[in-house]
């Protein structure tokens, strides 16, 4: 067991040190720092600025990231129960959840910056926009694809509809609330850098925009780097938590 894991373990790592040599090797011969930094160029910026970047922008960066997340979850459950217990409501608002992704959000952030400022609520509300549709879709989808055998059991056996939702609905789409889960940390991750590219007075997303009009390519990276890494980080947390807890469901089942 223990050799299996090593090997899983190697291979991965094998294959991002062979890309970081790569990289490595073709920014010395490119010689463009301010377009094209070395890994090692980047890691020397993460040192440099790291003052500024763990104690001013990063904070900054993660507490919308995360309200922003709280948000989103939030609203995704409502609505994705909501669709579920009425098909009248899930007719009128599944095209509208829908069509609030074909809006790029490029083109709105701007406007939120007008009306809620350059502060963080314009970043939160940008963030929560691009992140619900996925947990919104995905908890609906766990509902739905809850086993009718298993609903009809339940009917047969008197549950009431609360009951059947309480025991067997929300088990069922705790997979797809993970894995949601999964695919909004990133996302959310991107809309704070997104809204702080288009305006922001700190945040990581405006330090990586201003070190490139400083033609300061390794600085541009660094926050970037940094992103990549609590994104990583988040995306494990939430892994080793749902192995547990659908550990934890299967043995009470």
């Amino acid at each position: 067991m223990e050799v299996v894991i090593i090997r899983k373990n190697i291979l991965p790592w094998t294959v991002s040190f062979i890309f970081l040599l790569l990289w490595e090797i073709i920014a010395r011969i490119v010689n463009a720092d301010y377009i094209f930094p070395s890994p090692i160029k980047i890691v020397t910026a993460l040192w440099e600025y790291r003052e500024l970047l763990f104690l001013v922008h990063m904070p900054y960066t993660m507490s919308i990231t995360i309200i922003g997340l709280l948000i989103s979850v939030i609203l995704g459950i409502f609505l994705a129960v909501l669709m579920d217990f009425n098909e009248k409501i899930e007719n009128a608002i599944y095209p509208i959840i829908v069509t609030s992704q074909t809006i790029p959000i490029t083109a709105l952030a701007p406007l939120f910056i007008l009306w809620f400022g350059y502060g963080m609520t314009s970043k939160i509300v940008v963030c929560v926009i691009i992140t619900f549709f996925p947990i919104t879709i995905s908890v609906h989808d766990g509902f739905k694809n809850t086993k009718k055998e298993y609903i009809e059991l339940m009917v047969s056996f008197g549950a009431s509809r609360w009951d059947i939702f309480k025991k067997l609905k929300v088990m069922s789409a705790l997979p797809s609330l993970f894995s949601a889960l999964k695919m909004a940390i990133p996302i959310s991750i991107i809309g704070a850098a997104i809204g702080e590219w288009l305006g922001a007075q700190k945040g990581l997303g405006y330090f990586s925009k201003r070190m490139m009009t400083q033609l300061n390519g390794a600085g541009s990276f660094a926050p970037v780097v940094l992103l990549s890494l609590v994104t990583i980080i988040l995306v494990i947390i939430v892994s080793i938590i749902e192995r547990k807890v659908l550990k934890h469901w299967r043995s009470a089942m």
